[in-house]
């Protein structure tokens, strides 16, 4: 990759020219729809591309002025100790965020700005999204330079004497997925959003259809063709009809997973440098992320009901650089435990062993929680048994909706019961581990030397019956445990907060 235009020190610069094209672009793609919906609702489209046209080329020109302006405005500049941002037309902002609040520089390219070979430049903060600094649109050579000058900055505020290596030196290549491995995921993620998107768009247009889509007449008639032959099979029509219906529910749902999954996961590769862990993804919209290793703070594995038979698994991992839409970073979307396994330990973590000593939930804890999901049953059984006679109906009639009641209250206690057995926790030197659910289990693996708060939490109950939860602080949320036996629970904080307190953080890389 060709290096970047070198820049002085705290001189002012603009994002590329095309930047303000590329904002155009996207402006206009979003209001292009909202304008035909109007012309359409409205009924001024029957008067043709008298006024169609001229309601786009207006659209048009104002997008490409405001777009112009805003770029004429908006200007940045690295310090030597912060960067700072300009923008605004009528109400001027300036933001300005040291190096050393900046967890991750990451670089986002999303269809149109790809197309011109422009990139969006953001700056995360660890603030879950609120409080970050985005750039614009730059050329790929100057994000790549704005990440590396970042960076370098970091180092020499830390003290460290590493010098600026560009991003793409030899990589180990961690993890990949190839187009039948995406296949397969976008099997496991059957999703029905399209045909719910495509159902709601045909409701609100339905005056532009030539038939009602919901008359299942009318389509009995258009399968059936000359002779009306499937309307005439009376009952046998419907079930084909059910038949039909949900075999295009199935196809719909296979093709929208894969399509998400595709688009979404498209050249995958997660790759560990020097800097960190680097994960490159997307068809239209293509990510490129480097999460520094020592900021990991938590991994999560998890799984599916399904995919859980077939040795699938997803891991993440909980980072002082979030991702703002998600609250973690996906560096194994599908693979196996073997394929998994490398990942884990680059991160400096590691699954808990065989012979682990995994701790349940106290059992006043278990059996609270298991009598109070069937309480709210139990209130509707005897509503039904108090009330139903007052209100005339015969006592005979509401036995049965009592009995009912209260044999499915016991059924959710006992199935309380039974998935309580399967939240656990243990502890091992370095890390705390949380493991809940049945079908489909989820693995929490936090380090307890990166943990930030340890926090003992119990409510009015649990004081009477002598548990609590620990609340371990996180980068953007928090690992719980409910449920621990309180002399649990103290030994438990006290013996992370040993494992922090016997650490000099002045010495860890900033």
């Amino acid at each position: 990759m060709s290096e970047a235009p070198a820049a002085a020190p705290d001189e002012w610069r603009r994002t590329s020219p095309l930047s303000f094209v590329v904002g155009a672009v996207m402006s206009l793609r979003n209001a292009v729809f909202p304008a035909l919906a109007a012309l359409v609702g409205t009924g001024a489209w029957r008067q043709g591309w008298v006024v169609i046209v001229p309601t786009l080329a207006a659209i048009g020109a104002f997008t490409a002025l405001f777009s112009y302006l805003a770029w004429r405005k908006f200007r940045y500049r690295l310090g030597d100790t912060d960067i700072r941002v300009e923008r605004g037309l009528l109400n001027r902002t300036a933001r300005s965020v040291p190096y050393e609040r900046i967890q991750d520089v990451s670089l986002e390219q999303s269809l149109v700005p790809r197309l011109f070979g422009m990139v969006d430049v953001k700056f995360e903060t660890g603030a879950g999204g609120k409080d970050e600094v985005r750039i614009r649109y730059v050329t790929a050579a100057e994000a790549e330079g704005l990440r590396e000058a970042v960076r370098a900055h970091q180092g020499a505020e830390a003290g460290a004497t590493r010098a600026s290596a560009p991003v793409e030196e030899p990589c180990r290549l961690l993890f990949a997925m190839d187009f039948r491995r995406l296949a397969t995921f976008g099997v496991f993620e059957f999703s029905l959003v399209v045909f719910a998107v495509l159902a709601g768009a045909a409701q609100q247009f339905e005056f532009l259809l030539p038939f009602d889509i919901w008359n299942y007449r009318k389509w009995i008639e258009l399968l059936a063709g000359p002779g009306h032959w499937l309307e005439e099979a009376g009952v046998a029509a419907q079930a084909i009809g059910a038949v039909l219906a949900v075999a295009v529910l199935a196809l719909v749902g296979l093709a929208t997973g894969i399509a998400r999954t595709v688009q979404r996961d498209y050249g995958f590769r997660l790759e560990e440098s020097s800097k960190g862990l680097r994960r490159r993804r997307g068809l239209f919209t293509r990510s490129d992320v480097i999460m520094p290793v020592h900021r990991v703070q938590a991994l999560k594995l998890s799984t599916g009901i399904v995919r859980r038979r077939f040795g699938w698994h997803g891991l993440s991992v909980v980072s002082l650089a979030q991702d703002a839409k998600a609250g973690h970073h996906v560096v194994v979307p599908f693979g196996t435990l073997d394929e998994i396994a490398p990942v884990i330990a680059a991160t400096g973590f590691a699954l808990p062993a065989a012979d682990i000593a995994w701790r349940l939930p106290s059992r006043s804890f278990r059996l609270n929680r298991a009598l109070f999901s069937a309480v709210p049953l139990v209130l509707g059984a005897v509503a039904a048994g108090v009330l139903a006679p007052r209100l005339g109906a015969p006592s005979q009639a509401a036995l049965p909706a009592t009995v009912g009641l209260l044999a499915l209250a016991g059924v959710l206690a006992l199935r309380q019961l039974f998935l309580s057995r399967y939240d656990r926790h243990a502890l091992d030197d370095k890390r705390v581990f949380a493991r809940r659910g049945w079908l489909a289990p989820r693995l929490d693996i936090a380090s307890r030397l990166k943990l930030q708060s340890v926090e003992i939490v119990q409510g009015p109950l649990a004081r009477r019956r002598g548990y609590a939860a620990l609340v371990f602080g996180v980068a953007g949320g928090s690992l719980e445990i409910g449920g621990i036996p309180l002399d649990d629970a103290r030994a438990i904080r006290g013996a992370v907060l040993g494992s922090i307190a016997a650490v000099d953080f002045s010495r860890l890389p900033g």
